[in-house]
């Protein structure tokens, strides 16, 4: 027996194995972690992707004759709402995000306001500026986005502002890295003039896509 132990001690080909056997968990590992990392940078740039085609898209909405101002319905904001899902594909994104379309004004002294807002996704947040009419008088409300950085409209216009959350989804296990919530902003002001009195809805009305 104890030749034989002296045997496998001189044995490279043993010495091998037993590295392997330690290394090769740890390689699974080190591999794994670099997926997830490569996966979670990706569904970063796909979720602010999403954000600035939202806000393009809403800034672009111009239903209407020449005799007219351009009106926004709700049935085009659900049509911007149908490109986020169209983005989002394989993300499940109507289940762990959410989009909040802001149409940031100014209001009659002066001072900025969120006239409407409308969102989509089941994921329950709040936008971080305020619900829909916050600002509607007076002006301290500075505008929309990073302190001391607002995005403000100027008068006779409006910006779309999109807040988009989601929560990753990891491929190996929330066990492992969590549940990080990816968090984006674009703000595009509207390409053209617009009946910024209202959103209009038609019949056959269509659904309202509200925040509550």
């Amino acid at each position: 027996m104890r030749a034989e132990f002296l045997r496998l001690a001189h044995d490279s080909g043993a010495v091998v194995m037993i590295e392997m056997a330690f290394c090769i968990p740890l390689l699974v590992i080190v591999g794994f972690a670099g997926i997830e990392l490569a996966n979670l940078t990706m569904s970063h740039t796909r979720v602010s992707q999403i954000g600035l085609s939202a806000a393009d898209n809403a800034s672009r909405i111009a239903f209407g004759s020449n005799l007219s101002l351009p009106r926004v319905r709700e049935i085009d904001i659900n049509e911007v709402f149908t490109g986020v899902e169209e983005q989002a594909r394989g993300m499940n994104f109507r289940t762990n995000g959410r989009v909040i379309l802001s149409s940031l004004e100014r209001n009659a002294d002066g001072g900025q306001w969120i006239h409407w807002q409308r969102c989509y996704g089941d994921l329950d947040i709040d936008s971080a500026y305020g619900p829909q009419g916050t600002g509607a008088t007076g002006t301290g409300f500075p505008g929309m986005g990073d302190a001391g950085r607002e995005v403000t409209a100027a008068a006779g216009t409006a910006v779309m502002f999109v807040e988009i959350f989601y929560d990753y989804q990891p491929m190996v296990g929330a066990e492992w890295f969590g549940t990080p919530r990816i968090r984006s902003t674009a703000a595009f002001n509207i390409r053209e003039g617009r009946d910024l009195s209202q959103i209009y809805n038609p019949a056959p009305a269509a659904a309202v896509s509200s925040c509550d």
